[in-house]
């Protein structure tokens, strides 16, 4: 996605965030944010809608959510996602003694990413990062999504993220919703879905 963003003529960064704590991710952002210059599109997936929401900065002007979480002020991530019937493939996430959600290679395969290649499946498994359980009890601040313009890539073949829980979100935050049949990681097995919608929010929002 980001070669094509930028022949697009956008700046691209990716911020880092390291998912101890839904605090320290905002934090991580704001960091990231300081970075850049000029008027922003901020994109997330899957728990990163949570985090992108936050964001105060006056300069971000649209927020594009792709397959993501978005919890309305005093919901927490975990209230979102639960909301509706997992698939029968979804794993069953339990923290490791440390606190912290992993998914197994099966998870990789069978919901996370079923629709990618072999290859794409191995490089995410090994390159896995762990999220804190703090990441998804914290309960949310005032959205962004309640005074900025919204996009909402619904994955229709999501088996992490209901697509009736993504549908509900996006309805309620007034998104503009597009759809494709994706899995959770468009980004992989349907890039240009996700580049179309986040140019099509930087040109409705970024010259403004």
């Amino acid at each position: 996605m980001i070669e094509p963003l930028k022949k697009a003529g956008l700046d691209v960064i990716c911020a880092p965030i390291p998912l101890t704590s839904l605090t320290d991710d905002i934090a991580a952002l704001g960091r990231a944010l300081e970075r850049t210059s000029g008027p922003v599109v901020l994109s997330g997936h899957a728990y990163g809608g949570a985090v992108i929401q936050a964001a105060s900065d006056e300069r971000v002007k649209s927020l594009v959510y792709v397959a993501a979480l978005a919890p309305d002020e005093g919901e927490t991530v975990a209230n979102v996602f639960y909301r509706d019937e997992p698939h029968p493939d979804a794993p069953k996430l339990a923290p490791d003694k440390h606190g912290y959600l992993w998914l197994t290679g099966d998870g990789f395969r069978k919901a996370l990413a079923h629709k990618a290649s072999p290859q794409q499946v191995g490089v995410m498994t090994a390159i896995q990062r762990p999220i804190s359980i703090h990441c998804i009890q914290q309960p949310a601040i005032t959205p962004a999504w309640q005074s900025k313009p919204t996009w909402y890539l619904l994955a229709e073949e999501d088996r992490m993220i209901n697509p009736k829980t993504q549908r509900f979100m996006a309805e309620r935050m007034g998104a503009a919703i597009r759809t494709g049949r994706a899995d959770h990681t468009p980004m992989y097995t349907e890039p240009q879905l996700v580049v179309d919608v986040v140019l099509e929010a930087a040109r409705a929002t970024l010259a403004r």
